[in-house]
């Protein structure tokens, strides 16, 4: 198993590059199967769960050929079976946007496994199945098997969606592409992931009205072409650079972001917990240069009358869970006292009890809320990452405390950065990777 080993103080100075949305790889990937053409896709993370996905998709048909070191190109003019591999579909999280595109192209998805990915907490199928129903297919799930199959044909349909579900929304958008008639769904989610996923199925030939919204109109019945699409940044990765600059000594530079992604991002890096940051180099398509200042006097800034104030997770445009991770470290750096409340995953904040051993002054109310106060020393330990994001704020932890981390289970941080090992060593971190 690989590990990390990690010294900390160092300077980090220099400017990095995000890869593209990783959240929005998965569903486009995905969306390749819904035309017998090419559809080339540039920008794409080289990542673990990008490679896990493109494996599924080969054994079910698809040709894939990596172009360039970031571009791919998916062919599926010849499928198989409608049943992803079993044993690669619980691994990943993102496989559950192969049911929407498998169902609209060949009637039918089956598998013998539920989707899996991080584990920060039970995440609900429900609303995946909502759909399904809504445009016409029925569920037959026994002894660990899973089978969806259309009726009589997809259908188009108003739908209200029970919760704002990312990739129930991608997967009704997929369907409603091939449907029979026009689809509305409301409640939509409008992650820049998920209109990304939009523009690329507009690009192929869907009419999508609505995209950026929580109202989003499909006209059915489109035959879908190939193209090619350029993935947009990924602004968690940004976010996680942004706490990286936050916490340690150097003037940190993340090129190529999009600022209209990280409003929130920056109201609560920036308002609420003192990050010295201002955008650069603005370009005439929309991105900029987000400097993170080497000099941070971080201080949390308390609630009108010297309430203690929180930070909170939320669907967008609230603050993204995936970046929660990343604050409670900056967090603990700051001059003050917050609270975080995570409301969308039950484990997402199981990760503190490594920070608390590194010398954090976290007090765990509650699965989904944590009291900090900062600033606090923190030192070297061996930990181990859970799941993605908090692999990476625990490598942000280790690079700003004394002494050597070692990080076990870096498989893990693989999955959602790509060499993030050489990235931070190129950027001045003394860091290595081992495999046992």
């Amino acid at each position: 198993m690989d590990r990390f080993i990690i010294e900390g103080g160092h300077r980090i100075e220099g400017t990095v590059r995000p890869s593209g949305n990783k959240n929005a790889a998965m569903p486009m990937m995905c969306a390749g199967l819904l035309t017998r053409q090419p559809v080339t896709l540039h920008n794409v993370p080289r990542i673990g769960d990008v490679h896990m996905l493109l494996r599924i998709l080969t054994q079910l048909g698809v040709k894939g050929e990596w172009l360039a070191r970031n571009s791919l190109r998916l062919t599926a003019d010849s499928l198989g079976d409608p049943e992803p591999d079993p044993e690669l579909f619980r691994q990943l999280r993102g496989s559950i946007t192969l049911m929407g595109p498998l169902l609209a192209r060949m009637g039918e998805f089956r598998v013998a496994a539920a989707a899996g990915g991080d584990d920060i907490g039970r995440r609900r199928i429900d609303t995946h199945l909502q759909v399904f129903h809504a445009m016409g297919t029925s569920l037959e799930a026994a002894g660990g098997e899973f089978n969806l199959q259309i009726d009589d044909e997809l259908k188009g349909a108003d739908i209200l969606l029970d919760e704002a579900s990312v990739t129930a929304t991608e997967n009704a958008v997929m369907m409603a592409t091939c449907a029979r008639g026009d689809t509305v769904i409301h409640n939509a989610a409008c992650e820049p992931h998920v209109a990304d996923l939009c523009h690329l199925l507009v690009a192929m030939g869907s009419s999508i009205q609505g995209i950026g919204t929580n109202r989003l109109e499909i006209q059915g019945g489109r035959t879908l072409r190939g193209t090619e699409y350029t993935l947009s940044p990924d602004f968690m990765e940004v976010g996680s650079y942004l706490g990286l600059g936050a916490i340690t000594r150097g003037t940190l530079r993340i090129a190529g972001v999009v600022p209209g992604h990280l409003r929130m991002t920056d109201m609560v890096f920036r308002e609420r917990l003192g990050v010295d940051m201002s955008y650069v180099d603005s370009k005439p398509d929309g991105t900029a240069t987000l400097l993170v200042a080497d000099h941070q006097t971080l201080r949390i800034q308390p609630e009108y009358g010297g309430g203690i104030p929180r930070i909170g997770s939320a669907p967008w445009p609230g603050f993204p869970t995936d970046l929660l991770s990343i604050a409670l470290v900056v967090a603990t750096q700051a001059q003050g006292t917050v609270l975080l409340h995570e409301k969308m995953f039950e484990s997402r904040l199981f990760f503190v009890d490594r920070l608390i051993g590194m010398g954090a002054q976290i007090v765990f109310c509650d699965p989904h809320r944590v009291v900090v106060s900062g600033p606090s020393r923190l030192y070297g330990q061996p930990v181990s990452s859970p799941d993605i994001r908090a692999g990476m704020a625990l490598v942000l932890a280790a690079l700003c405390a004394e002494g050597v981390t070692e990080l076990g289970n870096a498989v893990q941080i693989d999955r959602g950065y790509s060499g993030i090992e050489s990235t931070l060593t190129r950027l001045g971190a003394a860091m290595e990777r081992r495999t046992d």
